[in-house]
C-alpha cells in the first residue's frame, strides 16, 4: 500500500489564514471599541491597516458602486476643500474632523464576508449591551444622565437607545416566528422606557416619529393592522409620558425656557439654540455659496455675537463654549455654504439608496429619517460614537441581507 506524501500548506495559504484571523478580530473588537474615547481612534486605524493587508484597496472599484460610499466621499471632499477658502482653523474642539469618521464604512464593509459576519455582529451586540447596562446603572442606581465614565452624554445615550428601538421594531415586523416577535417588541418597549428617563428631547422625538414612519411603511397596505398598531403605540407613549418624571421635568423646563427666550434671556438650552441658529443663518447669508471655510464657524459666532442685533447674544460664549451650531444643515452651511448643504443632502439620500438597493427600504427610510430629525436640533453628524455606530449597522445590514438572499456576492 502506497502512502500519500503530506503536502505542506503553502506560504500564501498561511498568509491568507492570518489575514482572516486578523479581520475577524478587528471586526469583533471594533464593535466594542467604538464606544470608548480612548480606543475608537486606534481601533479605526487598526481596521484600516487590516483592510489594506486584506487587499481592500483592490476592491475599491467594486465597493464604490454603493451609493453611500459616493455620498461619504463627496461630503468629505467638500469639507476638505473648505480648508482652501478659510483661514487656518483656529485652536478649538475641531469637531468638523468627525465628518471624516464616516469613511470607516469603506474598510468595514469591504472586510465583511459570510464567515466574518458573525464576528462583526457579535462585536456590535457585545458593545451595545455593555454600554446599555452601564447606562441603566447610571440612570437607575447612580441617578446620573448619560454615562460619565465612558464620556457618553445623555444625548448620545438617548440616540443610541433610539437606534436600538428602531432596529428591534424593524426585526419584530420582518421576522415571521412569533417566538421572536414578542421578545423583540418587549425589548423595544424596555429601551423606550429608558429613553423616556433621559433628558434628550430631540432624540426622543426623532425616535417616536421614526418609529411611526416605520410602522406606517410596513403596514400601509393593511389598514386595520396599521390603525391597531398605531393606536397601541399611542397608548404606550401616553402611558410613558404620564408616568415619566424625567419627561415631565423636560416639559416644565421647555416651558420655562420659552418664557425666558421671549424675555430676551437666551442662557438656556432652548434659548442658546435659537440664538446660535439665528447667527448661523445670518452667517450663511453672508457667504451663501461656499461658506466661511472649514473650521471657521466657531470663531465666527464668538466674534459676531458682540455686535449682531445690538449685542443681544454677546454673553452666550460665557454660558457655554461654542463648538458647533446645534443643527446639521446650519453647521455644514457655515463651513462650506450651499455646496456643503447639497453634499450633505446627497449623503443622506445615498444612505437611503444603499439600503433600498439591498431590499431594505423600510429600514433605510426609518434610519435616515431619524438622522434627519436628530440633525434639526443638534449636530447629529458630529456626535461622537453614534455616526460610526450607524455606518457599522448599515454595513452589517447589507452583508446580512446578502446572506439571507442566498448566493449573494460578498466583497471578495
Amino acid at each position: 500500500m502506497s502512502e500519500k506524501a503530506a503536502v505542506p500548506c503553502s506560504p500564501a495559504h498561511d498568509v491568507r489564514a492570518w489575514q482572516d484571523v486578523a479581520a475577524k478580530f478587528v471586526l469583533l473588537f471594533f464593535g466594542i471599541a467604538l464606544w470608548s474615547k480612548w480606543l475608537s481612534l486606534g481601533t479605526g486605524i487598526l481596521l484600516t491597516f487590516v483592510w489594506i493587508l486584506d487587499n481592500g484597496p483592490r476592491r475599491l472599484s467594486q465597493i464604490s458602486r454603493e451609493p453611500l460610499v459616493l455620498g461619504i466621499l463627496l461630503l468629505c471632499t467638500v469639507v476638505a476643500l473648505g480648508l482652501l477658502w478659510g483661514d487656518y482653523p483656529e485652536a478649538g474642539r475641531l469637531k468638523w474632523r468627525r465628518y471624516f469618521g464616516f469613511l470607516v464604512f469603506i474598510p468595514f464593509l469591504s472586510l465583511l464576508d459570510k464567515d466574518r459576519l458573525p464576528w462583526a455582529i457579535a462585536g456590535l451586540l457585545a458593545g451595545y449591551i455593555l454600554v446599555l447596562l452601564s447606562g441603566i446603572y447610571q440612570w437607575a442606581v447612580a441617578g446620573v444622565q448619560g454615562i460619565p465614565p465612558l464620556n457618553i452624554s445623555y444625548l448620545v445615550f438617548s440616540s443610541m437607545l433610539g437606534i436600538g428601538i428602531i432596529l428591534l421594531l424593524y426585526l419584530a415586523t420582518t421576522i415571521d416566528q412569533i417566538k421572536w416577535k414578542c421578545p423583540l417588541g418587549l425589548g423595544s418597549l424596555f429601551l423606550l422606557l429608558i429613553q423616556f428617563g433621559q433628558y434628550g428631547r430631540g432624540p426622543l422625538l426623532a425616535t417616536l416619529l421614526a418609529v411611526f414612519l416605520l410602522i406606517f411603511l410596513t403596514y400601509k397596505t393593511e389598514k386595520k393592522a396599521l390603525l391597531g398598531i398605531i393606536a397601541s403605540l399611542a397608548i404606550v407613549v401616553a402611558a410613558f409620558v404620564y408616568g415619566s418624571n424625567g419627561f415631565q421635568t423636560r416639559l416644565e423646563q421647555l416651558q420655562a425656557e420659552m418664557k425666558l427666550s421671549q424675555q430676551g434671556k437666551y442662557d438656556t438650552s432652548l434659548g442658546y439654540r435659537l440664538a446660535i441658529w439665528d447667527v448661523g443663518l445670518h452667517g450663511i447669508l453672508e457667504h451663501p455659496f461656499f461658506g466661511h471655510g472649514t473650521g471657521m464657524p466657531e470663531s465666527y459666532f464668538e466674534k459676531t455675537v458682540l455686535t449682531y442685533k445690538g449685542g443681544i447674544y454677546k454673553d452666550l460664549p460665557e454660558y457655554i463654549g461654542t463648538s458647533h451650531y446645534h443643527n446639521d444643515w446650519i453647521e455644514i452651511g457655515m463651513h462650506t455654504g450651499a455646496l456643503g448643504i447639497l453634499a450633505y443632502g446627497f449623503f443622506l439620500w445615498s444612505w437611503f439608496q444603499t439600503l433600498r438597493s439591498h431590499r431594505l427600504p423600510v429600514l433605510g427610510a426609518a434610519l435616515v429619517f431619524f438622522i434627519f430629525l436628530s440633525g434639526l436640533t443638534d449636530t447629529f453628524a458630529l456626535y461622537s460614537k453614534i455616526p460610526t455606530f450607524l455606518v457599522v449597522i448599515t454595513a452589517i445590514a447589507i452583508a446580512w441581507q446578502k446572506e439571507r438572499e442566498g448566493g449573494g456576492e460578498f466583497m471578495t
